[in-house]
């Protein structure tokens, strides 16, 4: 069964043009083709950049954050209660008004208390601003590195500055040991970040990461498996020149540097939006879906090939939209707003209207109780009987 599964899976028809069959992929002792198997030293690489990783954040990000003058918030904890804890873990971290009710009749609490003791709760669960700053950290110092790894690697290759070569000779263009380690490096980190998923920072997209996150493995594994290596390598190489300032906009946001998170934040806006709606499509889909028909027929490998980056251009759509946005605002505003795209913590402020209302009742109550007994002290002295209820907020005389 497996084995029919295996053969049933790598026939050359998928993965191959039309006349070319594996047998045509042979490898000699001077010419090496991307072999499938060769995908599998990604795991391990992806566990050793987990490992970085967590040292990098110790030794190096979460000192720095301190030195730059990065403070977590002081958060007050719930109080210990088992029913409201049962809840929350098991039923959800949100309640509606109607189980608020039904808690605080439970707890015997106010139903202020309730609110104000999920509102604590959610909070404890949300990452400190030093976690975000070494995530962002890491994330930099990866995409700076990728980046310019790329550049060294492509900057002599002809597809980066004729497209048509990304299909000359193919499928039979021999990997080149460079090629083979950028692979490597790009699809390792975006296994580590899979790894990492449960412990990141979570944001407002973060089923749209997963989503990427998934097609991006699919496309570089894909990719590599079926020889469409110089195609892959300008995808990465487009997709790491916008994030290279994504995370030092993140970095001084958390900093509190406004101009500077602001400058940083409309350049990353322009390359993003320059490189993936503009760049990406010319050069990458117009690239698969045009110019490889002037070299071979439409087969398997060519439909999932182009549904993949078709996918990842829909995701680049969507957070362009995000951050049109947010240029609209900044536009208006002078300011950048919130990212959007990040959980922000609950803050008391509710509670604090709560209050100002309370207090705000029990004034009038006062008040009128004081009015209604027809006796106002002037200057806490002089009484007024001769006065009536207020109306309109003047007082009448009898």
């Amino acid at each position: 069964m497996a084995r029919s599964l295996y053969e049933w899976l790598w026939q050359h028809e998928f993965w191959l043009p039309p006349g070319i069959t594996w047998e045509d992929m042979q490898e000699s002792e001077d010419t090496h083709y991307p072999q499938p198997r060769d995908l599998l030293l990604s795991i391990p690489f992806a566990l050793i950049l987990v490992v970085i990783r967590c040292a990098f954040e110790r030794a190096i990000a979460l000192p720095l954050s301190t030195k730059l003058g990065v403070r977590d918030k002081q958060r007050p904890k719930a109080q210990p209660n088992p029913v409201l804890e049962t809840f929350y873990s098991t039923r959800r971290k949100n309640p509606e008004e109607g189980e608020l009710l039904s808690l605080a009749k439970q707890c015997d609490l106010p139903l202020r208390k309730v609110d104000k003791w999920f509102r604590h709760r959610r909070n404890m669960d949300r990452p400190s601003l030093s976690k975000k700053f070494s995530e962002a950290c890491w994330r930099f110092t990866f995409y700076i590195i990728s980046f310019f790894t790329g550049l060294a690697v492509l900057y002599d290759k002809p597809w980066l500055w004729d497209h048509r070569e990304c299909w000359t000779g193919y499928p039979q263009q021999p990997l080149q040991p460079s090629l083979f380690w950028y692979y490597m490096l790009e699809l390792s980190f975006y296994w580590s970040l899979v790894f990492t998923l449960p412990f990141d920072v979570k944001r407002k997209d973060f089923k749209e990461q997963i989503v990427h996150h998934a097609a991006t493995i699919f496309l570089i594994s894909f990719s590599y498996c079926a020889n469409y290596i110089r195609i892959g390598t300008l995808v990465m190489v487009i997709h790491d020149a916008s994030d290279c300032f994504l995370e030092p906009t993140k970095i001084f946001n958390y900093m509190k540097w406004k101009k500077t998170c602001d400058s940083l934040f409309m350049i990353f806006s322009a390359v993003f939006l320059i490189s993936r709606l503009v760049i990406y499509p010319y050069t990458v889909l117009y690239n698969t879906y045009y110019y490889s028909m002037e070299i071979f027929q439409p087969f398997f490998g060519y439909y999932f090939v182009n549904v993949l980056l078709i996918i990842l251009q829909l995701l680049h759509v969507f957070w362009s939209c995000l951050i049109i946005h947010m240029v609209y605002k900044f536009i208006l505003q002078g300011t950048m707003e919130k990212d959007m795209r990040s959980d922000t913590e609950e803050s008391d402020k509710d509670e604090e209207r709560e209050k100002i209302r309370e207090k705000g009742e029990n004034g009038i109550t006062y008040f009128s109780n004081v009015t209604s007994n027809g006796y106002i002290r002037r200057n806490g002295s002089e009484p007024l009987n001769n006065r009536a209820h207020l109306a309109n907020g003047h007082a009448k005389e009898r």
